[in-house]
């Protein structure tokens, strides 16, 4: 629990930091992510954990397989919400992340057969409308449920890799470091690397990598040990830091037509809610 606490808090805090690089293109912001994450991990595991989980995972390509399914689907996420914050637009990010527990409710109920209660139905039915809301007044907020349907994946395929938190992660960014190495190679080449240009941006990206590193870890944590019902629970603490940012600090537009499209959302999470308080209460 406090595993994914501290992880969904960082990542609620994130676009500060984010918007402190936003001179850095996004492709290479999500580039330096994963850069710096493999070498952080690598020395993580280097003084700490050790490489044992790498020997094993070389038996199982299977696994190795499910690890890359999911780095491509924690690229995705990450270019796409970093882009989001850049182009002002970190509003319809949080709507996604406050939708993405509803998601892994439907999720677990689908893959891994835990049964939806009456009032959990009801709260994906007001999400439903609030994205529905959102749709008849803009169109299809595809940021919003691309981070929701992305992120839910991950969770539902992390929870099912019998892959220690740090070692997975590491697994992740290995297969995607090529990728990354080669396109900061290019953009060096083409004189247009954003990097060692500037002490800001010299000092800052590399915090890209434990940012990435830590609440990744932490929430593959609790994703092991926690039911996934009750990660989504614990997710909906970033997008309400994501919207108070978005709101107060970067301040974005928004309107009662926005506003009508989230009371639904938060009147979906408030009723679940509801029921995840009343389902842990010990019976007499």
């Amino acid at each position: 629990m406090l595993a994914g606490l501290a992880a969904f808090t960082i990542w609620g805090l994130a676009p500060l930091y984010f918007k402190a690089v936003a001179s850095v293109p996004p492709m290479e912001v999500v580039a330096h992510r994963v850069i710096w994450s493999a070498l952080f991990l690598a020395a993580l595991l280097a003084c700490w954990l050790g490489f044992g989980g790498l020997a094993r995972l070389r038996a199982q390509p299977r696994l190795v397989g499910l690890l890359a399914l999911t780095a491509t689907l924690t690229g995705g996420n990450w270019l796409v919400f970093v882009w989001a914050i850049s182009a002002d637009r970190l509003l319809e990010a949080s709507l996604g992340y406050f939708i993405n527990p509803l998601v892994s409710v439907l999720l677990g109920r689908l893959f891994l057969g835990e049964r939806l209660r009456p009032l959990q139905q009801l709260a994906v039915g007001l999400a439903c409308a609030g994205v529905l809301w959102r749709i008849g007044q803009v169109g299809t907020p595809w940021i919003a449920l691309f981070l929701a349907l992305t992120f839910g994946f991950y969770g539902l395929l992390r929870k099912r890799a019998p892959v220690d938190a740090a070692t997975g992660l590491f697994v992740e960014t290995l297969i995607t470091a090529p990728l990354a190495l080669g396109y900061l190679l290019w953009l060096g080449a083409a004189g247009t690397l954003s990097f060692g240009h500037g002490a800001h941006t010299d000092w800052l990206l590399p915090i890209a990598g434990v940012l990435t590193a830590v609440p990744l870890m932490l929430f593959a944590v609790g994703a092991q040990r926690l039911p996934l019902s009750t990660v989504g629970f614990l997710q909906y603490l970033a997008p309400t830091l994501n919207f108070l940012i978005a709101v107060l600090v970067f301040r974005e537009p928004f309107d009662a037509g926005q506003l009508i499209g989230f009371v639904l959302i938060w009147v979906a999470l408030a009723v679940y809610s509801a029921d995840m308080l009343r389902a842990g209460r010990p019976r007499r």
